[in-house]
């Protein structure tokens, strides 16, 4: 074995060490940096060769799930606001969203509640799938926090724990 072949088995030990380091995630540009910060003397692609060799790649885009393509189409809310956000008093309207945050762990996914008067977060959840228990807990942190007193006018929550699989009673 020549010594460029021997300092080649070397530095994929490194590779292999900081590519799991990185859960998979890094490619050879990060990497090669990663092998500067330790003091390696390696070119990119002297890097994304020895990558290629052993069959290591970086994690790129975000894979879809199979899910379910027919079925009935989704039902679209009206939109109450028509897009007037300047509101007159607090409580009057809230406005939802659900993001994700990407960890090392997987998704963390995140619904907040945002009063348009105050434009201040009255309600959050976070968990691990978004569901609807995601989003009544949200709803009902802001409606505990806030306390409005003409809710029931606006929102209709049924009488159900979020977590449980039998239908309402009417």
């Amino acid at each position: 074995m020549s010594p460029r072949d021997q300092d080649d088995q070397r530095l994929l030990g490194l590779l292999k060490h900081a590519w799991l380091e990185s859960g998979g995630v890094y490619g050879y540009r990060k990497l090669t940096l990663d092998m500067r910060d330790l003091g390696e003397r390696c070119g990119k692609h002297r890097v994304a060769g020895l990558l290629k060799l052993e069959g290591l790649r970086s994690q790129t885009g975000y894979r879809r799930r199979p899910g379910m393509r027919g079925g009935k189409p989704t039902v679209v809310a009206p939109n109450h606001l028509q897009r007037q956000f300047a509101v007159a008093q607090p409580n009057q309207f809230w406005v939802t969203d659900i993001t994700y945050i990407r960890t090392h762990e997987g998704r963390l996914y995140l619904a907040v509640v945002v009063d348009l008067f105050s434009r201040q977060v009255v309600g959050w959840s976070m968990g691990s799938r978004i569901d609807t228990g995601l989003v009544f807990d949200a709803l009902l942190m802001a409606l505990l926090r806030r306390q409005p007193k003409e809710w029931s006018r606006c929102i209709r929550i049924r009488a159900v724990s979020p977590h449980s699989t039998s239908p309402p009673s009417a």
